[in-house]
């Protein structure tokens, strides 16, 4: 068994946003029947580097891995590992800054598939970069969207982030210059961006409103303030153990008074069926994701049984 390198085109190529979501509804449902195990991510240092690690392994898939990637002030740099858990056989190193944009986008759309009032045509988007583009697109694929409201400090960002993807999902993007209007009367927020600091007024949700946030993963950051925490009826996470590690939008508020982790549940346990994840109508739910190994594990292991029947794609390893 050899070990074949594919690169960020190879990905792109192969994997769709519709799969991507299907492939991490399916890694949730798993954690919580016990068919895999997820591990946080950890951190090495030196000055002006920083080396971030995590790792998994499925069961229910034969496979396990890893994904590690550097970040330096100029930008990042990622990677998947995918093992065969019979052989222990490495089979895949997979450039994943793609992937890795997929399956962020995709836990978002899982757990507004669970979370969210319904319908859901509407929404409001903080954030016009790289990540804030997957958020869009997978909710846009999940839902029959026909208009999010966008904003973002920069205007024309988020001009030029409305136009082309108003023009790629087919729907009507509006940039707004005000965060209110990203906010009021929306059934879902979803804040995508790399602020310290709260982008918006949590007085201004709308009750039975669904806040997916998914920019910050470090503990002294969030996006999301203090209100939004105190309003919510439920609080649910990618995973409590990733999330009491470096969610700041809830460790902030657990210093502060507003939030207690035995309140809080992860989004495996609501798709098991062993936990709640909205209490009703009128419940706003907060879902709070950092990211999990699992995802990339299964969205690599899926990209590899499509790789299967694209022999061209991809190179062999000598080792």
């Amino acid at each position: 068994m050899t070990c074949r390198f594919y690169r960020e085109q190879d990905v792109a190529a192969l994997i769709d946003m519709a799969t991507t979501i299907e492939v991490v509804e399916e890694s949730f449902r798993q954690l919580g029947t016990g068919g895999a195990e997820n591990v946080p991510r950890q951190r090495a240092r030196a000055p002006g580097f920083i080396l971030h690690g995590m790792h998994a392994s499925a069961e229910y898939l034969g496979s396990a891995g890893w994904k590690m990637y550097s970040t330096v002030r100029t930008g990042a740099k990622f990677h998947v590992g995918i093992y065969d858990i019979e052989s222990g056989q490495m089979i895949a190193l997979i450039e994943a800054d793609q992937l890795g944009q997929m399956r962020t986008a995709a836990s978002s759309a899982v757990g507004a598939r669970y979370l969210a009032k319904k319908p859901v045509t509407q929404l409001g988007l903080f954030g016009s970069g790289w990540q804030a583009e997957g958020q869009l697109t997978a909710m846009a694929t999940e839902f029959p969207l026909t208009q999010a409201f966008v904003y973002s400090r920069d205007e024309g960002k988020r001009q030029e982030f409305a136009e082309r993807m108003s023009d790629q999902l087919q729907i009507e993007v509006v940039p707004v210059h005000d965060p209110r209007q990203a906010v009021e009367d929306l059934p879902v927020v979803v804040t995508a961006t790399t602020s310290k600091h709260p982008v918006f007024d949590g007085n201004l949700l709308a009750e039975g409103a669904l806040v997916c946030a998914m920019g910050c993963n470090w503990a002294h950051k969030r996006e999301i303030d203090v209100v939004t925490v105190r309003r919510a009826d439920n609080w649910v996470c990618d995973s409590i153990e990733a999330c009491r590690g470096e969610a700041g939008d809830l460790l902030l508020a657990e210093e502060e008074g507003y939030f207690d982790w035995s309140k809080g549940v992860s989004l495996s346990d609501v798709i098991a069926g062993n936990a709640i994840g909205r209490n009703n109508q009128d419940s706003i739910v907060v879902y709070k994701t950092v990211g999990l190994a699992i995802q990339d594990v299964a969205l690599g292991t899926k990209f590899l049984q499509l790789a299967a029947n694209n022999p061209e794609v991809g190179i062999d390893l000598p080792f």
